[in-house]
């Protein structure tokens, strides 16, 4: 596919506005009730059909015809219950509302046993209907908004991109759906492309099993489906999870561009190809770009997606991408440029459970998604790998249940004890059922502790933490006869504490510019349910056959679609508002305590911080109204670049116009929705800050929870707002406190308080 080149492209939207207002009446069954009917308890079936055609003719008194209404009405109440239930667009509804001969018009929801739950954690439903004050409702759950992913593809067929109940597509949309053959996108999935130019010049060739947007792996379905799924009820991965599938913009159109292929171990997705991906989803007129990839923190004029990005979030298009799986390392969070929403990852309130049993009586709870279950309700024996070595092995590849490494003649009919490390924890599986193991358990080692992932093993099998681990092996060596029985996998709800930051989840600081703090914020990303392709395999190992229409995976592949969701919905909301605005709402009204009430953990039950979480765990309905926002322009984000150095030509990879730097921008002033202070050694520091007031006039006071060993003030620490838009600069100045012990990085906040807005900024500083 041929893109175009960035400078004409800017030119194009010069003369043809992207993000232009435009709605689509997507449609919904609705129940009308219509009062009393005349005919009495016992009518006729002439008094029947007279009652039907009088429904056909009331709603095709709006519609234009009785044939039209015909279509539309699904359910005709006509004998006990006057009224009828029908497909409609909103502004139908409403009308019918008004009608004199209607009593009331209500929207056919769903009665569900149990929710897929992330956007239940996130508060967006309760016990699986929506409260009135939900963002759904306000978005109207982000109906027409254009979310679009970058990477390996979409599965077409799936439920969660059923167009059912949608209207025509909006006229703004500009793409094209080419996929390749056998491939069809619809009024839900309005388009799909492939790149695949940079993966042929880096492996060579390229069969036509490349000719395609078809998703072979299930990343990108399962991305795409996170950040704008339709409503798909009795979605489960192997009964597990039962409940009702749904994106964070239930209502939004989606689109894939592929850029992601398996043409390498683990998945490519050439740099090339990206930017290409880029261009096109800008020309086609996307409003939100999901990209849960990356490529480690680089100079920004190097990161081509950065680049790419820049390009975006200038003409109005928000990009949210995955933080990485490199944590806990610090410095390990990637996608770090200031125009990019990075997301970390965590827990929700869900687990997957298989607990087992020891011989002497201690129960372990761990995690599994196997479908199988042992073959009786029996302890079984149990022994570690090590001691079902096979004699050619070394012992300490033999913990770890390497191919080749066990002896079929100790481990058959026994429950197996593997050590996770090196190989993919599900191949650990494969191996000792092939050696004829009855089970496995997982155990963690000392590195990966209290870090344990629900997998979709091809055997019974729990995966528990290093403690738990360690009690194992203490109970095999205190007898000659040690059994062992596993459950079969059970959903759990109300897990506290949740969220957990994940082990995985890249931590801050930034290696690139310490100054933005990342990552921005948390959100879900541990044992998420969505729609999978069905291409791919639960497990991802080529020795598995099963094939599922959803499936759990955990990253901040996953947290990364939770938020393009949520910044949909705001887009709905408010159309005009700036990529910035928006990141800011999220940001400045997220939450930092779980659902105890108490500071966010992280994986070793210590207290997380905001090098783990940004600003926090995202809150959409607080999203919703903000009060006050950080906004930022395409020339804020071009003045940090100069003011970090970049010269003319490293500034025209972000700016196709002669850009004049200001002399007098300082980094520390940059108007970002967190503070950052890298280094407090070179005596007191004032950074500057404004705020534009989104909401009805007001007065802001300043709170400052104050960093351990630094003196922080607020000038002037109360702002008036007598207007929508209206904007208010404020300074903060920070001072190391005298005899200072404390070192390294402390933590704490400032919220702008009106009784009824807590509009909270994170702060780090760092001490040396």
């Amino acid at each position: 596919m041929e893109g175009f080149n960035l400078s004409s492209l800017i030119l194009l939207f010069f003369l043809f506005p992207l993000l232009q207002t435009s709605t689509i009446a997507t449609q919904k069954s609705y129940i009308v009730y219509l009062g009393s009917h005349s005919h009495g308890s016992n009518p006729s079936s002439a008094d029947l059909r007279v009652a039907t055609e009088s429904h056909y003719s009331l709603l095709g008194s709006l519609l234009g015809s009785n044939e039209m209404a015909k279509e539309a009405i699904f359910y005709s109440y006509n004998r006990y219950i006057n009224g009828f239930a029908a497909v409609l667009d909103h502004t139908v509804a409403q009308n019918l509302a008004r009608h004199p001969a209607v009593v009331s018009v209500q929207e056919n929801k769903m009665r569900k046993l149990h929710t897929t739950n992330s956007w239940e954690f996130l508060e967006l439903e309760n016990g699986g209907g929506t409260p009135p004050n939900s963002i759904w409702n306000v978005s109207n759950f982000g109906e027409s908004t254009i979310i679009a992913n970058l990477d390996t593809g979409v599965w077409p067929e799936s439920k969660s991109f059923s167009d059912e109940g949608y209207g025509a597509i909006p006229s703004r949309w500009r793409g094209s759906c080419e996929g390749g053959s056998n491939f069809h996108c619809n009024r839900k999935l309005i388009g799909a492309r492939y790149f695949n130019k940079g993966v042929v010049a880096l492996a060579g060739s390229l069969d036509v099993s490349f000719d395609t947007a078809r998703d072979q792996e299930g990343h990108g379905t399962h991305t795409l489906s996170t950040a704008g799924g339709s409503f798909v009820s009795g979605a489960n991965v192997f009964g597990y999870g039962n409940g009702t599938a749904k994106g964070g913009s239930p209502k939004a159109l989606v689109a894939a561009y592929k850029v992601c292929w398996r043409t390498f171990r683990g998945g490519q997705c050439s740099d090339a190809d990206i930017l290409a991906a880029i261009e096109a989803a800008i020309t086609d007129g996307v409003d939100v770009l999901s990209l849960s990839l990356g490529r480690g923190p680089m100079e920004f004029f190097n990161d081509v997606a950065a680049i790419g990005a820049f390009h975006a979030v200038q003409q109005g298009i928000v990009v949210v991408c995955s933080g990485g799986n490199s944590g806990p390392d610090p410095q390990s969070i990637e996608n770090v440029a200031p125009w990019l929403f990075t997301v970390a990852a965590s827990t929700i309130n869900r687990q997957f459970t298989s607990y087992v049993a020891l011989g002497n009586e201690k129960n372990i709870t761990g995690e599994s998604l196997s479908d199988k279950i042992l073959p009786a309700q029996q302890f079984y024996p149990l022994i570690t790998s090590a001691d079902a070595k096979a004699n050619n092995a070394a012992v300490e590849i033999a913990k770890l249940c390497v191919e080749g490494s066990l002896d079929p003649r100790k481990v058959k009919g026994k429950i197996i004890v593997c050590v996770r490390g090196d190989d993919a924890r599900v191949d650990k599986g494969f191996v000792a059922a092939k050696a004829g193991a009855v089970g496995m358990i997982l155990a963690n080692n000392e590195k990966y502790g209290n870090d344990v992932v629900a997998d979709a093993h091809i055997l019974p099998a729990s995966h528990i933490s290093y403690i738990d681990g360690e009690t194992v092996y203490k109970y095999i060596n205190s007898t000659k006869t040690p059994v062992a029985y596993m459950t079969h996998v059970r959903t759990e709800t109300g897990i506290k504490p949740a969220l957990v930051m994940a082990s995985f989840s890249s931590r801050g600081p930034s290696s690139i510019e310490e100054l933005i703090l990342k990552p921005d914020i948390t959100a879900p990303g541990i044992n998420i349910i969505a729609a999978y392709s069905e291409d791919a395999s639960p497990s991802g190992s080529p020795f598995d056959n099963r094939r599922i229409p959803f499936n759990v995976v955990s990253g901040t592949s996953m947290s990364c679609p939770h938020i393009a969701g949520i910044v949909a919905l705001l887009k709905t909301i408010y159309p005009k508002w700036s990529p910035a605005a928006i990141k800011s709402a999220i940001m400045t009204t997220a939450e930092t305590r779980a659902n105890d009430l108490h500071p966010i953990l992280d994986f070793t039950k210590l207290v997380a911080n905001p090098l783990a979480y940004g600003a926090g765990h995202v809150q959409p309905d607080r999203a919703a109204n903000p009060g006050l926002v950080y906004d930022l322009t395409t020339n804020d984000y071009l003045n940090f670049l100069c003011a970090r150095g970049y010269n003319k030509a490293q500034l025209s990879k972000f700016s196709n116009t002669s850009f004049v730097c200001s002399k007098s921008f300082k980094l520390t002033d940059f108007n970002y929705p967190s503070i950052s202070i890298p280094n407090m050694k070179s005596g007191p520091m004032t950074i500057k800050r404004t705020v534009k007031n989104v909401g009805s006039p007001s007065t802001y006071v300043a709170q400052v929870e104050v960093p351990p060993g630094v003196l922080v003030s607020v000038e002037p620490n109360t702002l008036k707002f007598t207007r929508t838009d209206e904007e208010k600069t404020f300074k903060v100045v920070f001072r190391s406190v005298a005899n200072n012990k404390h070192r390294g990085y402390v933590f704490g906040s400032l919220k702008w308080l009106d009784g009824k807005h807590h509009v909270r900024s994170s702060i780090v500083v760092n001490l040396g």
